[in-house]
């Protein structure tokens, strides 16, 4: 089985979030694309409004319509900072045997930036296939990353979990910047109001 892992804070999971793991699944062959939501980010703070089991039940709506999506909350569940090369050596094993190559790591180019700072970064590019792909540039081939690497020109989806925290603050339309049913369970739970 190939699989693919795209990690994240989801909070809210967004469009942007699904359109980016369809890409990468079709155009590298993925059998399967884990979302791991994050636990403890290491580079950032964790924004409030919404629980690790709210995060976790809005990822599970958004992608309970595409079989080759799947959640692992294993990071949650680990507690503490969530350092990728601890979730990546913890997959490897949980899939060994039935993992076909690496697995793919997904990262846009606004995180490959800052890439070579991240804990164990040598070491994240020996267990798994680098996949950058486009937040901010059109051209991903052209950003300097030295490390062996896969770009994907994925669909540039404008939208990020926190312009949809800022829209839903300030009254502003997000319906359909997330699944219909994270919209509702959001306006049901009144997440990320205040």
């Amino acid at each position: 089985m190939k699989l693919a892992v795209l990690g994240g804070s989801f909070n809210p999971p967004h469009i942007g979030h699904l359109s980016l793991a369809e890409d990468v699944r079709i155009a590298f062959g993925y059998d399967k694309v884990l979302f791991i939501p994050v636990h403890v980010a290491p580079h950032k703070q964790l924004a409030f409004g919404a629980t690790n089991e709210d995060r976790l039940e809005m990822i599970l709506r958004s992608i309970s319509d595409n079989e080759f999506f799947e959640v692992d909350d294993c990071e949650i569940k680990r507690g503490g900072i969530s350092y990728t090369i601890d979730t990546l050596l913890m997959l490897k094993n949980t899939y060994r045997n039935v993992l076909e190559g690496k697995i793919g790591f997904i990262i846009g180019d606004d995180l490959a930036v800052d890439f070579s700072t991240w804990h164990c970064a040598e070491q994240i590019t020996k267990e798994a296939d680098l996949i950058i792909a486009c937040r901010n540039y059109s051209d991903i081939t052209k950003i300097d990353f030295p490390y062996e690497h896969k770009t994907i020109l994925n669909n540039i989806i404008s939208v990020s979990s926190s312009e949809i925290r800022q829209k839903i603050k300030t009254g502003k339309s997000y319906r359909y910047l997330v699944a219909n049913s994270v919209y509702h369970y959001i306006n049901e739970r009144h997440l990320y109001e205040s």
